[in-house]
């Protein structure tokens, strides 16, 4: 199994991601949402300079927030910084839209736009659409099609990989992806993976590299991780605070999907969304200003994956922390074990500052890695 560290992309995340190289990790996930986070390309620039062999890749990007043409730029001129260890990670868009009230992309536009990105990063002329015009696009500068090698690097390949939590996407990444992100431990897994091989296997596709065996797609779960320490529990201060904003999100999603801009991750609880509405109505109305009625979306994702806010601890619920890859080193690692039987092939672990990053790089090195 690989090991990721998961990062709110923070501009220096770099010295984070330097340290979990060194410590035995194989990737590190980069999250893409430009009103909550640093700029994705440019913290995966500095992380690119900085290291020699962990692998680089977006957790996700999204399609709608730069054209096909500027996504596939960005990729490729990481991947001339660190040569064949970048990878694209690409979503329909969660916080990325929601934050600017807009729901998700239709699978049609992702699928479009997945097929573009992926033809201008194989050397190819795509055809672009804008409203009712069309025109053919491609890198022009790029060693297969110039001769010229200063820009772009497309002669490593750059895996495409598509995250998706519902049959539709699912079906989309066995026909056109180069391997499959997912969210929660490991639940979806073992419905999913059916579906996405049954697609590839229809359109005759297979899984020839970015770490998959051909037949079967290379597997990205992101989860929340945390090793405890002696002495520790789940409801330990550390572990809340390390644990807890990345449990939330999901929360966050109920929310979107009943009162919200509106979700697609399958996350669906009336009860607490209800709960988190008038929970987030009344932090709204508390802050100086008060957050009026059509802003609520940005309130509810204040300290999205990084904290928690005051009173949000409440949503962390000790039946949420143990579904998380958090325990002792080995319980850690029968749970590692049993996530890999399911055929998963990454484990993102989700760090929500530079602390935690540190924390978990030490420790999970130490209990598990090291261990395995």
């Amino acid at each position: 199994m690989d090991y990721g560290i998961g990062i709110p992309s923070y501009i220096d995340a770099w010295r984070e991601v330097k340290a979990a190289e060194e410590a035995g990790f194989t990737h590190a996930w980069f999250y893409d949402s430009q009103l909550i986070y640093s700029d994705v390309w440019a913290t995966m620039a500095l992380a690119a300079h900085n290291t020699n062999s962990i692998k680089l890749g977006t957790l996700v990007a999204i399609p709608s927030n730069r054209l096909a043409p500027v996504t596939a730029a960005a990729a490729a001129s990481i991947n001339k910084i660190a040569p064949g260890r970048v990878i694209l990670g690409l979503g329909t868009g969660y916080t990325g839209r929601n934050t600017m009230g807009l729901p998700a992309l239709s699978m049609n536009h992702f699928e479009e736009y997945t097929r573009q990105v992926k033809g201008l990063l194989a050397g190819e002329d795509v055809l672009l659409r804008e409203g009712n015009r069309e025109r053919w696009i491609r890198l022009i500068h790029s060693k297969s099609n110039s001769g010229r090698d200063e820009f772009f690097n497309i002669e490593d390949p750059i895996p495409v990989m598509l995250a998706a939590n519902g049959p539709r996407g699912q079906k989309l990444v066995g026909e056109i992806s180069d391997g499959w992100i997912t969210t929660g431990r490991s639940a979806g897994v073992p419905r999913g993976l059916p579906r996405v091989m049954e697609a590839a296997e229809a359109v005759g596709a297979t899984f020839d590299h970015a770490g998959g065996d051909g037949s079967k797609p290379y597997v990205t779960v992101l989860t929340s991780a945390c090793v405890l320490r002696d002495g520790e529990t789940l409801t330990s201060e550390r572990v809340i605070r390390n644990v807890g904003p990345t449990l939330v999100p999901g929360v966050h999603a109920m929310w979107e999907g009943a009162y919200g801009p509106g979700a697609n991750l399958g996350m669906v609880d009336a009860d607490l969304a209800g709960e988190y509405d008038q929970y987030i109505r009344q932090y709204g109305d508390e802050k100086p200003p008060p957050t009026p009625d059509d802003r609520r979306y940005l309130d509810a994702h204040e300290g999205h994956y990084v904290y928690l806010k005051k009173g949000e601890e409440q949503f962390v619920s000790p039946e949420m922390m143990a579904r998380s890859l958090t325990g002792s080193g080995s319980d850690v690692n029968r749970r590692l074990d049993e996530m890999e039987d399911l055929g998963i092939n990454n484990v993102a672990l989700s760090a929500v500052d530079r602390r935690a990053a540190r924390e978990l790089i030490t420790d999970f090195s130490e209990q598990v890695i090291h261990r395995r």
